[in-house]
């Protein structure tokens, strides 16, 4: 008896390019011994739903699209009790997550490791009860992913979040929030801050700190302080491009869990999508939650 393969894919995601290989992903599957069920998703959630409802039917789900597709998917299989391997082919404009998994850009490359593959336990995190993959930003450009246009992303990329971020640079908003981490407390005025789980952000690989592992039930965390004048933001911006903690204006640190309170209701971006808009939030690492296929015997350090 054959098993079975649930495929879901987001028809809209990079420059719509799964559709030009949709047969040979799904004749890679079939030949790997899988009998298959295809679902373009319809419509946001789409995927999350289906795989809450549906995914214990199946021995393997693979999903194809962006890092919101790979949240939506890993969302719904959180929901369930009894959980099944997710395969990832990303097609999206930035694929962070997948390239911290070391998976091909290649897709059907990252066909033949969804099913000839290695399931590896890694980190999901938790955010006010909802589920994010990789991570959970407030602040300066954050809304950059989700404001930009779908059809602008496909065109041009990373280009297009750089265009939509010089926007708003003249207008930096600060927020004043009270941070509860380790039994200790930070309360400061910040531009920006992300919780992460992911050798990069924003396509900017290295971002997210060093020796950065997906499985170990921490977090990376990163706050900005809001700088006073042209030079503390010089120093903010030197700082995390060249991966040099020497400046006060940046707390970085590794937690498992991280209490944020604010004045004011806060934006916040999850996996590149928009996740609310807060005045407390509780985040948690929920430790090797979910099994996502991999290249056998790929490490995750950013530096290997």
């Amino acid at each position: 008896m054959k098993k079975k393969l649930l495929f879901v894919f987001n028809p809209f995601s990079g420059k719509g390019q799964i559709k030009n290989r949709l047969l040979s992903i799904v004749d890679q599957f079939v030949k790997s011994g899988y009998e298959v069920t295809v679902y373009p998703t319809q419509q946001p959630q789409d995927a999350m739903d289906l795989i809450q409802q549906e995914a214990g039917r199946y021995e393997l789900v693979v999903c194809s699209g962006g890092d919101g597709t790979l949240d939506e998917v890993v969302s719904g299989m959180m929901k369930r009790q009894a959980r099944v391997p997710i395969g990832y082919i990303p097609s999206g404009s930035t694929n962070d997550f997948a390239g911290s998994l070391r998976i091909p850009k290649n897709m059907d490359k990252a066909a033949l490791v969804a099913v000839k593959g290695t399931p590896f336990a890694c980190d999901v995190g938790s955010f006010n009860g909802e589920y994010f993959v990789y991570i959970a930003a407030f602040g300066l450009f954050t809304d950059v992913s989700y404001a930009t246009s779908q059809d602008l992303k496909n065109r041009i990329g990373h280009l297009a979040y750089l265009l939509e971020g010089v926007k708003r640079i003249a207008s930096i908003q600060s927020f004043h929030l009270k941070i509860t981490v380790g039994g200790q407390e930070i309360e400061d005025e910040f531009i920006y801050g992300m919780v992460t789980n992911s050798t990069s952000a924003g396509g900017f690989k290295n971002i997210t700190g060093k020796n950065v592992k997906l499985d170990d039930g921490m977090f990376e965390v990163t706050l900005v302080k809001m700088p006073k004048n042209p030079i503390e933001l010089n120093a903010i911006i030197a700082s995390l491009t060249n991966l040099i903690d020497d400046t006060e204006l940046i707390y970085t640190f590794k937690t498992d869990r991280i209490h944020i309170e604010s004045l004011e209701s806060i934006s916040w971006t999850l996996d590149g999508e928009y996740g609310g808009s807060h005045t407390e939030v509780c985040i948690c690492n929920r430790k090797q939650a979910v099994e996502i296929m991999v290249r056998p015997g790929v490490k995750f350090l950013p530096d290997d």
